[in-house]
């Protein structure tokens, strides 16, 4: 335990996710050492990125191509963790999200079987996303994958492999009030037209199949991947893992920095603003309109979002739904990752015929 009330709060929340994503066991131990101050907490991520950074230069000057993709890719997860709800310090904010996206470039785009960077245009602006594809398909179907509140689109490396490996091409995006986009275009509501700008582009590719795209989501990203769904008649299947039914009602009950988060990633002036904003983001008289298939997860010790909250998606929306809790799992289901991801991934991979 730290000295900072706030410090053991966000730890006792996101062990899980954090080794989930790829933080190192040994060096998570090491920071619930070092990290006694919430002022403090991105400059000891930040430290700790930073020698995982130093490790990919000399793998890279070596010659040890694949050493190094490996260690800017964690780098670059220890950067984003630093950068986890610190949204009100913008200045060491943007400086941690700038060398997450230096060393998550470095790292992804050397792989063996590189990750591309995509843009989708949107209301003026540019969606980044980062696409995988499994080798040796033609064609593959997509599966457009969303973060959630706090997250950004490389937090989902590892998920992202889960699908890949199964013969669905992963899309990993930073939709308005996420990752990159955040900096831009504030958190919607609308996200029909979001996901219908990425199929616009994607069915112009031929090395995917733009005619064969889902969408799934996390936390917050699982009530924008129904709500996508809903919208957006050209998604063939929809996964909500752990997400709100009506944001409205569940952001007053979530920690005071989550609910400041979500005022930046807003774009609102005020915590009343954000709440306004907050209401719209429902899927009350929408689900109705989700015809695909539509898988929910959720874990029933979610200390954050109710499963209750899945329970009414499921019963609203209008298609064939499959709804899976786990009796074991938490928020996301991060400390069960062996198991969410493989269903989620082996899912979608059969809807969307793999």
């Amino acid at each position: 335990m730290t000295s900072d009330p706030q410090v053991d709060l966000i730890f006792s929340h996101f062990i899980p996710r954090y080794e989930a994503t790829g933080v190192d066991p040994n060096d998570l131990r090491a920071l619930m050492a070092t990290v006694d101050r919430w002022e403090n907490w991105c400059r000891c991520w930040s430290e700790a990125a930073g020698r995982h950074e130093r490790l990919a230069r000399d793998a890279a000057r070596a010659g040890r191509g694949l050493t190094a993709a490996e260690a800017y890719i964690r780098a670059s997860i220890y950067y984003h963790c630093g950068k986890h709800l610190f949204a009100d310090r913008p200045v060491e904010f943007r400086q941690a999200h700038d060398a997450m996206l230096r060393c998550y470039t470095a790292g992804a785009t050397a792989l063996p079987v590189p990750v591309e960077r995509v843009v989708f245009p949107y209301q003026g602006f540019s969606m980044p996303g980062w696409l995988r594809k499994p080798q040796h398909a033609l064609r593959p179907p997509v599966a457009v994958i969303l973060p959630g509140l706090d997250a950004c689109k490389e937090e989902l490396h590892h998920w992202a492999a889960a699908f890949v490996d199964r013969g669905v091409a992963a899309l990993t995006l930073d939709g308005p009030g996420q990752g990159e986009t955040s900096f831009h275009l504030p958190t919607t509501h609308e996200w029909g037209s979001v996901l219908g700008a990425v199929i616009d582009v994607l069915e112009q590719r031929e090395d995917v199949d733009g005619g064969r795209v889902g969408v799934v989501g996390q936390s917050l990203g699982a009530i924008y991947a129904p709500l996508a769904a809903a919208g957006e008649p050209r998604l063939k299947s929809c996964v909500a893992n752990c997400g709100p039914f009506d944001w409205g009602e569940v952001l007053p009950k979530m920690p005071q920095v989550s609910q400041e988060t979500f005022r930046v990633r807003s774009h609102a002036d005020s915590m009343a603003d954000a709440h306004r904003i907050a209401r719209k983001i429902t899927l009350e008289g929408v689900a109705e309109r989700i015809a695909c298939p539509l898988l929910v997860v959720f874990g029933a010790g979610d200390k954050l979002i109710s499963p209750a909250e899945g329970r009414r998606l499921v019963d609203a929306a209008s298609g064939p739904c499959d709804y899976v809790v786990y009796e074991e799992g938490n928020h996301v289901c991060f400390n069960i990752s062996y198991k969410f991801r493989p269903l989620t991934a082996d899912w979608t991979a059969e809807k969307l015929h793999a």
